[in-house]
């Protein structure tokens, strides 16, 4: 039985996009969601960072180059590429989110944009993730990188996972593929009740 659906492709692809798009039309259609996507932060047309926003509108650091932020002392940082994770700024907005979405007898749609490299310096963020789809309360729809270079445990736990469906995004079938994703949803949240 699928009850959760992943998004993956290259990055700039339209992932977040078609979550965003099926946010929308899951909302109209009375179903109660909950949950995060993730944004990219430009200043003259450069691309300095990510934020976390909250489907109500929060918004929270993610991750900023060096010399756009700054690491308070006594506070390990995390690095994925030129990119500072503010991992404290990121769990204090992602992870109450979580819980919101315990009530029973509704249907929920929670949303996980992204699991990826920075998201998973937060051991919390892994926790939370596991218990989420494990949950029965709810359906998930997130998005997961590619596969490249080292494996990220949890990213290869969803994809192996035999009650996930994971669509490939591509540029071809970005503006197509948004209907399956939907039908996809749809069934799940049905089974969800």
């Amino acid at each position: 039985m699928i009850k959760h659906v992943f998004l993956t492709g290259p990055p700039g692809v339209g992932k977040s996009t078609l979550v965003q798009k099926a946010c929308d039309v899951m909302t109209s259609s009375g179903v109660s969601v909950e949950g995060f996507y993730t944004q990219e932060v430009r200043e003259g047309g450069r691309r300095v960072g990510f934020d976390v926003v909250t489907l109500t509108g929060q918004r929270g650091h993610l991750s900023r180059i060096r010399g756009k932020t700054v690491t308070p002392p006594g506070v390990k940082e995390f690095m994925v590429g030129n990119y500072i994770v503010d991992l404290q700024s990121f769990e204090h907005l992602a992870l109450p989110l979580f819980r919101n979405f315990e009530s029973a007898g509704a249907r929920k749609l929670f949303i996980i944009d992204e699991v990826g490299r920075m998201e998973l310096f937060s051991q919390s963020f892994i926790r939370a993730v596991r218990q989420t789809l494990d949950s029965s309360v709810c359906c998930v729809l997130g998005t997961i990188p590619l596969p490249k270079g080292k494996p990220l445990v949890l990213v290869e736990e969803i994809r192996a996972r035999p009650d996930v469906t994971v669509f490939t995004v591509t540029k071809d079938n970005r503006d197509v593929i948004l209907s399956d994703i939907l039908s996809v949803l749809q069934n799940c949240l049905k089974q969800s009740l």
